[in-house]
């Protein structure tokens, strides 16, 4: 059982899985993570968060952002990651419920795994001529992560429905 509610998955996800679809399209299609998918993202956790959380559980959400936004920031200045992704984490980091960070961790490393062999294989087959514009099959060993982050978060929230808590 998962920490996040079904009630709360149940009120996020269809807001939030067209947003991951966009991010994960974009991030492909140009390697850049949109200002406004991650203000789009923020708005709805803002707007449905007052419904699908406790308000102080909701309060609290957003101490989450503010920490993951500065880690995310600490790592862009570093090198380690984009500007966009750190923006896409630490605006998804709210819909995330502390207790099921532990769960998040091994589904993101899955995920990962499995959309970098897909994006691999694809970039390597026939399959790439479907969209040979995107700016992503030409940038070496470069990945883009919004297809990985986006898939986690609505599988999260997908999981949240069928094994989150009442």
């Amino acid at each position: 059982m998962m920490t996040i509610t079904t009630y709360s998955a149940l009120w996020f996800l269809p807001f939030v899985l067209p947003i991951c679809l966009y991010v994960a399209f974009t991030d492909m299609r140009e390697m850049r993570i949109t200002n406004q998918a991650v203000l789009a993202l923020g708005a709805v956790f803002i707007a449905i968060g007052l419904i699908a959380l406790p308000f102080d559980v909701y309060l609290w959400r957003f101490a989450q952002l503010a920490i993951v936004l500065v880690v995310g920031i600490i790592l862009n200045a570093a090198g380690a990651m984009g500007a966009g992704d750190s923006k896409f984490i630490a605006v998804a980091a709210p819909f995330v419920a502390q207790g099921d960070v532990r769960m998040l961790i091994p589904l993101f490393c899955i995920i990962m795994l499995a959309s970098v062999a897909a994006y691999r294989l694809v970039k390597h087959t026939p399959l790439r001529r479907l969209a040979p514009h995107w700016l992503s099959w030409d940038q070496g060993k470069k990945f883009p992560m919004g297809l990985a982050l986006a898939s986690t978060l609505a599988c999260y929230l997908a999981l949240g429905l069928v094994h989150g808590s009442n």
